[in-house]
């Protein structure tokens, strides 16, 4: 059973940092890209940033450029999302990804594995 569990969220103030994993079983997605994506309440789910099969490239939504970094470890089928500088309006569930092929992708139809995601909470 393919799986993809997050971990890493909290409540935090503004201005602390958040490391999130995303920890994948079941097969190997090192030959997919992955990708961060969240859903606040009451609105749609968000790319947040994704990142290619190698790590080589990534790519980010604009509101957190600067601020977070994507990141890869294929020999423990993991990704990391390492968010600085945390806002109110970054609080939301952080959800997993993989995609479909190689190179990173905004778009949530070419991602087939979710993982259940982990809540983030930024207090003012």
């Amino acid at each position: 059973q393919v799986q993809l569990v997050e971990s890493g969220g909290g409540l935090v103030q503004a201005g602390d940092s958040l490391r999130l994993s995303c920890a994948a079983s079941g097969r190997t997605f090192s030959r997919n890209a992955m990708g961060w994506f969240r859903q606040a309440p009451g609105k749609d789910r968000e790319f947040v940033a994704g990142i290619n099969w190698s790590g080589a490239s990534q790519d980010y939504r604009d509101s957190v450029k600067g601020r977070f970094s994507i990141s890869r470890d294929n020999a423990k089928n993991t990704v990391f999302l390492q968010m600085n500088s945390l806002k109110p309006e970054d609080t939301a569930v952080y959800l997993c990804a993989a995609a479909t092929h190689l190179s990173v992708t905004t778009r949530p139809y070419e991602y087939d594995y979710w993982g259940q995601g982990t809540q983030v909470t930024v207090s003012s």
